[in-house]
């Protein structure tokens, strides 16, 4: 089982970007893209993400995902309301493709990963919310997986060091970057809690184990939240204080789990034969948006919604398409 996957480094070494477990096809490999031209950077997103809650209620906080087809060459950005409907494209270029999207903490502007069509990741831009005011965050080429502090002040982001990725936390203008972590394993896809103290991340190690880890960031100490020999990814801390990840367990799947960030009261969400990934909650911390599907390109992958307790699940896309990433407005 394959997902689309973008190769070549900068430095000449393939790797890639995208994590998941190796049971969904995901394996650990990375995605690193080619530089993208400077002329095709430029190029605007013509679109509103407000368009998306327009279609919903008043009160709707729309989602922010990543899509690609099959006949596509590059992914874009798109916006649903949690209501359904069509989604609203928000980024689109000939020679270049936004992925990883994350909201900044006053739902005003998105942060994502801009790649080019040969491979290499031109880095971290954010942009506003009628898709203007695109802006690079210097010092960001070759990192993923941005992540937006609850202050708004601060982004999270791994970025590679040799061949392994490390997390750094810098601010929006992208100084001063801070390394935090410093070891022989890739750390990936950081979440902050809620009171802005602490990331959550997950560390895969050379075995293609991963497990969910925590760092307080006045102290760099790190504490493991989910257990050796783990196979989890893509953690997601609610304003509730629950943390939600992906793990591919004993059924061969990966499910959605929940855990409490010192490692107690652990449970799963879902239970299908289907892999489900890219976990997102909701802001009031009740349901979640995730990724189900993708065995291989052949197979679409749609977002879903469900209830934290695993009851109430509604499907959200259902075009012929790869949907993935997705993170609710806050």
């Amino acid at each position: 089982m394959t997902h689309r996957q973008h190769r070549t480094d900068d430095g000449g070494t393939a790797v890639g970007t995208r994590r998941i477990g190796t049971a969904c096809g995901e394996g650990t490999a990375r995605r690193r893209r080619a530089a993208a031209i400077a002329t095709a950077l430029a190029m605007a997103v013509p679109l509103t993400l407000n368009a998306a809650a327009d279609a919903g209620a008043a009160t709707d906080h729309p989602i922010v995902f990543a899509r690609y087809t099959a006949a596509a060459p590059v992914e874009d950005l798109y916006a649903i309301s949690t209501g359904g409907g069509t989604p609203v494209k928000l980024t689109h270029t000939a020679t270049v493709s936004d992925v990883m999207p994350s909201w900044s903490p006053d739902g005003k502007r998105v942060a994502f990963v801009r790649y080019g069509s040969g491979g290499a990741i031109d880095g971290i831009w954010t942009m506003n919310t009628t898709g203007g005011g695109l802006k690079a965050v210097p010092g960001t080429k070759g990192a993923s997986d941005p992540a937006w502090s609850p202050d708004g002040k601060r982004i999270a982001y791994a970025k590679p060091v040799g061949t392994q990725r490390e997390i750094y936390v810098a601010d929006t203008d992208g100084t001063p970057a801070t390394r935090l972590t410093h070891t022989a394993a890739d750390d990936l896809h950081p979440t902050w809690s809620p009171d802005g103290k602490y990331l959550a991340f997950n560390r895969a190690d050379a075995g293609g184990h991963s497990r969910v880890m925590r760092i307080r960031l006045s102290t760099l100490a790190q504490t493991a939240v989910t257990a050796s020999g783990s196979h989890d990814w893509t953690p997601d801390w609610s304003h509730g204080n629950r943390i939600v990840f992906s793990r591919v367990d004993s059924s061969g799947f990966a499910h959605l789990y929940v855990v409490r960030p010192d490692g107690t009261g652990l449970h799963r969400i879902t239970a299908s034969r289907s892999n489900d990934k890219y976990p997102s909650w909701s802001p009031d911390g009740r349901r979640l948006v995730f990724t189900r599907g993708g065995g291989d390109d052949a197979d679409p992958e749609h977002l879903f919604l469900v209830r934290a307790d695993g009851t109430g699940l509604t499907q959200l896309t259902k075009t012929d398409s790869h949907d993935l990433e997705a993170d609710w407005r806050p």
